[in-house]
């Protein structure tokens, strides 16, 4: 089934909806590729983050706990756009590639993105209930450390299927976050520490 463009499967693999968006993003490389001489890196590199990470970044937080070999077809499709971008040899080294690029690898950009929808369902009025209504402020007993940091409540929950709920995976990313970074009021000031952060922890 698809909704919104995401091709839905009875086991929530995303397979399809990773093949079909890897398939997309390919096509658009080898587009890139064809007419690459032609352009200068900043252009090559537009043209790649508006066909191609666009495309990726497209309601990817409903990957967040996917099975690695889903992310692993987005991952090589990132690598072939990064290497067709920095007319790279097609074996060599995806991750120096990225990190010229400044393109966060593809789970970290999941994470990004539920970072995100986190912050602003906690902090904008106008964010979409079905949203806000699935996290909490987690509450403590007792006065620690970490207990003055705006921390959400993670529900228990048996099975790895269900962790990957927005209820659950968005209080798992927003909790392994820096306190500096949660606590940001401003959502491009959210933005910009948030990158930086997944920079570092990816290629650092």
């Amino acid at each position: 089934m698809k909704a919104l463009g995401v091709v839905l499967d009875r086991r929530m693999t995303f397979q399809k909806h990773v093949m079909a968006v890897a398939r997309s993003c390919n096509y658009h490389s080898q587009a890139i590729r064809h007419i690459r001489h032609l352009l200068s890196r900043e252009l090559a590199s537009t043209l790649a983050c508006s066909l191609i990470l666009t495309r990726m970044d497209y309601c990817n937080s409903v990957l967040y706990g996917a099975p690695s070999s889903s992310i692993q077809i987005l991952q090589r499709a990132q690598n072939n756009a990064a290497r067709i971008v920095l007319q790279a040899p097609r074996r060599s080294h995806a991750r120096p590639l990225l990190r010229d690029l400044q393109w966060l690898p593809i789970q970290h950009r999941i994470e990004y993105k539920v970072a995100v929808l986190t912050f602003k369902s906690r902090s904008s009025a106008t964010a979409p209930t079905y949203h806000s209504r699935h996290i909490k402020a987690r509450v403590s007993e007792r006065t620690l450390r970490s207990s003055t940091a705006p921390l959400l409540d993670k529900p228990f929950t048996r099975t790895d299927f269900a962790n990957r709920a927005f209820r659950c995976s968005a209080p798992t990313v927003w909790n392994s976050l820096p306190e500096t970074i949660i606590r940001c009021d401003s959502l491009s000031r959210f933005k910009s520490k948030l990158k930086t952060y997944f920079f570092h922890k990816a290629f650092d």
